[in-house]
């Protein structure tokens, strides 16, 4: 067998068995609780939408499903719009201290959650913010900012100053330039920084499950709480996790072109 034939068989098996565990999970999410605790089976024997109704129809998995969209949209707006003038800055200029404050920038982010988790929850019981959707994309903000301005800033390093000059000698001012000349120059960075920050903020779970109780709780808390007196509810869980998935996977779409590009210039 030729090394093309091998590398098709290797790709096939990588495939699916980092397919297997979603296959196996949506299978579950169609079975009710009885055949999953009994026999092993490849595909529903009788299928069932009851896991998917009790997400739609449950107060708590739906505002969990909810709160979660909403911290993770502030969040990643928030931490784009922070990060764009930082990263132009880091990429344009030299001052004093920038690569010791680029490298403190990433410190922040390379630092478990864990480490911040206490003067979080004592700033924000102190100023009220607990279980509030701000209070969470803040948070994620001391992660998701570090990230975004060192992606962002490969981005912007890779344009020209010369445009920058041009534009100047124009007539054009700084707002102006930046938003119509350079922000298109560089939307491919935004789309590959919008994508990574909207995955951390969305699987983070210490500090969304810490500083929300009710209000704000995220569905991740909501499917670390699935316990009752009756045992597990796994097809409920299986659901849920299935619908987790989908909002990343139509992230990934859409920005996938964007991405692709980011891992060619090694910024990625």
């Amino acid at each position: 067998m030729t090394r093309s034939g091998f590398s098709r068989i290797f790709l096939i098996l990588f495939l699916a068995g980092s397919l297997l565990p979603i296959y196996w999970m949506l299978n579950m999410s169609l079975k009710t609780n009885e055949e999953i605790l009994g026999a092993m089976t490849m595909w529903p024997t009788h299928l069932t939408f009851d896991n998917y109704k009790t997400i739609f129809t449950d107060q708590a998995w739906y505002s969990g499903y909810i709160n979660s969209m909403m911290y993770v949209a502030m969040n990643m707006v928030m931490a784009v719009l922070l990060a764009l003038p930082a990263a132009y800055a880091f990429s344009r200029y030299s001052f004093i201290g920038d690569k010791h404050l680029f490298f403190w920038l990433l410190t922040n982010r390379m630092t478990p959650p864990a480490v911040f988790l206490l003067p979080f929850f004592q700033l924000y019981s102190t100023f009220g913010m607990m279980d509030t959707h701000i209070a969470v994309a803040l948070a994620h903000l001391l992660f998701n900012v570090p990230l975004a301005v060192w992606i962002l800033e490969g981005f912007m390093s890779g344009i020209p100053k010369e445009i920058d000059e041009t534009a100047y000698i124009d007539g054009y001012t700084f707002p102006k330039f930046f938003v119509k000349i350079f922000l298109p120059l560089i939307k491919s960075g935004i789309g590959v920084t919008a994508f990574f920050c909207f995955m951390f903020s969305w699987v983070e779970l210490l500090l969304a499950r810490t500083l929300t109780s009710v209000q704000a709780k995220p569905i991740a808390a909501t499917m670390t709480r699935t316990v009752s007196a009756a045992g597990m509810d796994w097809g409920v869980l299986a659901a849920a996790g299935v619908l987790t998935i989908v909002p990343g996977a139509l992230v990934i779409w859409f920005v996938r072109h964007y991405i692709a590009k980011g891992f060619a210039m090694g910024r990625v």
